[in-house]
């Protein structure tokens, strides 16, 4: 299991947001791409980037900021937030992200996704952000009426290059992670899928280790000092053989 930090961008700063509370936000640095370079020397063999101005404007916003984490370090990167129209998944792609995450756009247009991910197979992540096992949009401002499950369901088919898999209420919170959601959808669909949101202990690594799962993310609790990412990646490593 691949242990992958995140990076949130917002005015081009390093933040984490609170169960995706826009006004609950903490900034842990004004340097992406050093950012970046930090966990890649920690371990990282792939970084996780979040552009919360996009989610919540629906069209890119912190592109200069991506473009300098992409060109800084030799690991993929992959990138989530306002990913809404063909142009957007073109121009991420041409900038060097390995990975596209569509989150809200997959819900609004499903024939739209389909399409997308023919188009470009491999690269794209369908981004399943979970509230109460709800699917959440528009930067987790809005609550559907559509599960998380029946999304990733719908989509299994496709040459996806994986599923991000996010538990809102957990998001930020460090009190561990939906082990039982996410163990669920893993048995819901053959696509990969990376674990997101309350991983807050090294312990935390361990237990998501033991499911089927390909990577998790971790963001604040790398930024709070709870444990170090080559700590949390030799952990992943090491875990018990999944039954």
């Amino acid at each position: 299991m691949q242990v992958i930090p995140a990076i949130d961008l917002r005015g081009g700063l390093c933040v984490r947001l609170q169960q995706g509370d826009y006004d609950r936000e903490t900034v842990f640095g004004d340097d992406p791409a050093a950012m970046a370079g930090r966990w890649v020397s920690e371990g990282a063999a792939r970084i996780h980037l979040v552009d919360l101005d996009g989610a919540k404007a629906g069209k890119p916003v912190n592109v200069q900021a991506v473009r300098s984490v992409v060109e800084s370090v030799s690991v993929p990167c992959q990138l989530g937030g306002g990913v809404r129209d063909e142009a957007t998944i073109a121009t991420w792609l041409d900038a060097g992200l390995d990975r596209v995450i569509v989150g809200t756009q997959a819900l609004r247009d499903p024939s739209w996704f389909r399409s997308m991910a023919e188009k470009f197979p491999g690269r794209l992540v369908l981004g399943l952000d979970a509230r109460d096992g709800m699917v959440a949009t528009d930067g987790w401002l809005e609550t559907s009426n559509v599960s998380a499950a029946v999304l990733a369901e719908r989509f299994d088919d496709l040459p996806l290059a994986a599923i991000v898999y996010t538990d809102i209420a957990r998001d930020g919170t460090l009190e561990g992670p939906n082990l039982d959601a996410t163990a669920a959808l893993c048995r819901h669909v053959k696509t990969p899928v990376i674990a997101s949101g309350g991983v807050g202990q090294l312990a935390d690594v361990e237990r998501l280790a033991t499911l089927p799962v390909i990577g998790c993310i971790v963001g604040r609790a790398l930024y709070d000092g709870k444990f170090s990412l080559s700590d949390a990646v030799e952990r992943a490593g090491r875990a018990p053989t999944r039954s």
